[in-house]
């Protein structure tokens, strides 16, 4: 009786309070994401499905962010429904296809607009670009998503050309303009159009050769080209982990170290 005394006395005297304390303790914030290791998601939207020739591209762009910059990445990167509650767990989503993808739904647009207040950025990458039908449905129904947000060119001088190697224009396995369209809102880019097929460059088959040539009018050339297209895709990566970071000073002798480095 003594022993189960005090064990109640215990109980009200020293872990009650630390239970109560523990229930009632402020939690800490949880940002964008719950790690800090990037995901190069799939979007998929209405009912389509993952492009299997270029499913490898995600993967990839994960192996080559940890090769090159030492960037925790997913070397098995998920796929994301615009319509699903999980379009918010993180910042980034890869958007890419040959055909005009159809309508959103009222519930995909509601969700990409969470996704965008809470800052993610999407990579729109037309895999088509010659015909264009996906580029072009693909801007119709974001200006759905963002009625008060329209694309503008952004260039060289953009951050996203700086972020990690310096870039002239952006590559893909095709030539395509030498510019990123780009919805800015609040002084951050959160859609990049691309009409390169970024996707396309990056796609590899399990033994690691790329499966698809690079378009002959590419201003590189060839395989050069391709590595130009990798470069695009990591600075993309580099511009959603770091954000504007690139403006600030603090960075700048590391920053200039690094460029160096990587001409």
């Amino acid at each position: 009786m003594a022993g189960r005394r005090y064990r109640l006395v215990l109980f009200f005297a020293v872990l009650l309070p630390i239970l109560v304390s523990t229930i009632l303790a402020p939690k800490t914030a949880r940002g964008f994401g719950n790690d800090d290791a990037f995901n190069p998601r799939m979007l998929l939207v209405g009912d389509a499905k993952v492009d299997n020739q270029r499913s490898t591209a995600p993967s990839r762009l994960s192996w080559e962010l940890i090769q090159r910059t030492n960037a925790p990445a997913r070397l098995v990167p998920t796929t994301v429904r615009a319509d699903s509650t999980a379009i918010a767990n993180e910042p980034f989503a890869w958007w890419l296809g040959r055909a005009d993808a159809g309508a959103l739904t009222n519930r995909e647009i509601e969700g990409l607009r969470v996704f965008f207040a809470l800052g993610g950025v999407l990579l729109v990458d037309d895999s088509d670009p010659q015909s264009g039908a996906f580029g072009r449905g693909a801007r119709r129904e974001l200006a759905r998503v963002l009625p008060d947000s329209a694309p503008v060119p952004i260039g060289p001088e953009h951050v996203v050309f700086r972020s990690y190697y310096l870039l002239s224009r952006p590559a893909g396995r095709v030539d395509g303009p030498d510019v990123f369209d780009a919805i800015i809102r609040n002084g951050h880019a959160q859609v990049l159009f691309s009409s390169h097929d970024i996707a396309g460059a990056l796609s590899r088959d399990r033994s690691g050769v790329s499966l698809f040539e690079m378009a002959t009018d590419n201003p590189f050339g060839g395989e050069r080209h391709r590595e130009m297209a990798v470069r695009t895709a990591v600075n993309v990566a580099m511009f959603v982990l770091c954000s504007n970071y690139k403006d600030d000073q603090v960075h700048g002798p590391v920053l200039m170290r690094r460029r160096a480095r990587n001409r």
